[in-house]
């Protein structure tokens, strides 16, 4: 066996020496393969992602000599894996893409072991059986706990959304305690009159006895809850075709500077009804290629929940063309807003999971940069405004759980990343990065 594991270190060196090769190889493989778009319009350092760390691990593992050692890589390995498939999910990949992926991996990795097998012809029987069984190994539970992570995300969306359906039911039963009282009320004013007949056709006619203000009180509160009812229940709509598979990308060019600006001018009467401003600021022409219909639907859904969680200052509405060195040709919007911020742990759950993922983002960002000496590697996080709420915390408000939901779907029909800043004390920023062109 000494012979043996000389030989797998020697071949964790070969692995290592060819690193940057591999990585180009399942680059490419991945560029070739017509199902997978997203991996085109994510920089290169975005597209890497854990798979460095996940292929230290594989290396580790070659070297371990013995079970703790193992053990150890296969931890680490495991990590990365799902760490990976976090970034995956925040860079708009679908689930079966990120599967694809590994398979590619997998390939790329067994492809440079036979390689080696057929140039050093005088290796120990058990040393390649060896390489490819933890490859293999590797590869599996890479799958498992890439697919782990997406099914954790999608709970803390469905608790988001469970959160707003609770609050939807919390103001039908106070709608229902609103109701009651008015007819206590009527009931009251009822008594003694004239008899039962006499009070049920009072009822019936339009409850003359209820007190003008409480009428009208009941009417506005019905209205309000009615309207935020028919909301809901659309959103839920949009979001069943989303996840159904029946919204389609319907790619052509337009002016995303001429939708923008027309989608906040739509919205400035809103904004203006609560006392907020709504800025915009871009290049006043920015063409494009993508579905015109559902990026507006996106950054409106977005633009919704930042005014609605403002109580002082405003919104703001950025857009602007990347314009990194050898990075995938894209474009971004970010929709500030001056509200009050949130703490991780006071945020809903989808929040909680994109704010968690942006950061690992930016650290996996300035990592690649460091290495390489370049500040331009990575983006820079996303920009947020100072809050001007009046509170340190204001509770979240009903529909951003179903909101943020539909726009993670869109991100991910578009080839979109989405990224959240926010801290206490702060406003919040949502920034998304959508491809320029898409593959014909």
């Amino acid at each position: 066996m000494p012979l043996a594991h000389d030989q797998l270190n020697a071949l964790a060196d070969y692995l290592r020496d060819i690193r940057e090769q591999m990585l180009q190889r399942w680059h490419d493989s991945e560029s070739r393969d017509a199902q997978l778009t997203t991996a085109s319009v994510v920089s290169r350092t975005q597209f890497n992602d854990h798979v460095p760390q996940i292929l230290d691990s594989y290396e580790r593992r070659l070297r371990a000599a013995d079970a703790a050692e193992r053990h150890q890589a296969r931890v680490q390995q495991r990590v990365n894996s799902a760490e990976h498939g976090l970034h995956r999910w925040q860079q708009g990949f679908a689930l079966r893409e990120t599967m694809r992926e590994w398979g590619h991996l997998h390939l790329s990795v067994l492809q440079e072991l036979e390689r080696y097998s057929i140039e050093h012809t005088g290796l120990e029987g058990s040393v390649m059986p060896t390489a490819r069984a933890t490859l293999a190994r590797l590869c599996a539970e890479g799958v498992c706990e890439s697919a782990t992570r997406y099914a954790e995300l999608q709970q803390a969306e469905a608790a988001s959304r469970m959160r707003d359906l609770e609050s939807a039911l919390q103001d039908i039963q106070q709608l229902e305690r609103q109701r009651a009282e008015v007819w206590r009320e009527a009931a009251h004013d009822l008594r003694g009159a004239v008899g039962v007949i006499t009070n049920a056709s009072a009822i019936i006619t339009g409850q003359h006895s209820i007190p003008e203000v409480s009428r009208a009180q009941f009417g506005q509160l019905l209205q309000r809850n009615v309207a935020a009812l028919r909301d809901m229940l659309g959103d839920l709509l949009d979001l069943s075709r989303l996840e159904a598979g029946q919204e389609r990308r319907n790619v052509a060019p337009f002016d995303a500077a001429e939708l923008l600006r027309e989608l906040c001018d739509s919205l400035r009467g809103l904004a203006a009804g609560r006392n907020l401003f709504l800025n915009m600021q871009g290049p006043n022409s920015l063409p494009v290629e993508g579905d015109a219909i559902k990026v507006r639907r996106l950054v409106q859904n977005l633009m919704l929940n930042a005014l609605k969680a403002t109580e002082k200052g405003g919104v703001r509405v950025l857009w602007s063309v990347d314009e990194r060195e050898n990075a995938a040709p894209h474009w971004t919007i970010c929709v500030q807003d001056t509200g009050p911020g949130f703490d991780l742990a006071r945020i809903a759950p989808l929040e909680r999971v994109l704010k968690q993922a942006t950061v690992a983002a930016q650290k996996l960002d300035d990592k690649a940069a460091a290495e390489v000496g370049d500040s331009d590697v990575g983006a820079d996080p996303p920009p947020t405004l100072p809050s001007e709420a009046p509170r340190a915390f204001a509770p979240p408000v009903a529909g951003e759980g179903i909101g943020l939901s539909i726009v993670k779907r869109l991100c991910e029909l578009l080839d979109a990343s989405l990224e959240l800043q926010t801290d206490p004390g702060t406003g919040t920023t949502f920034r998304v990065t959508l491809p320029s062109r898409y593959p014909h």
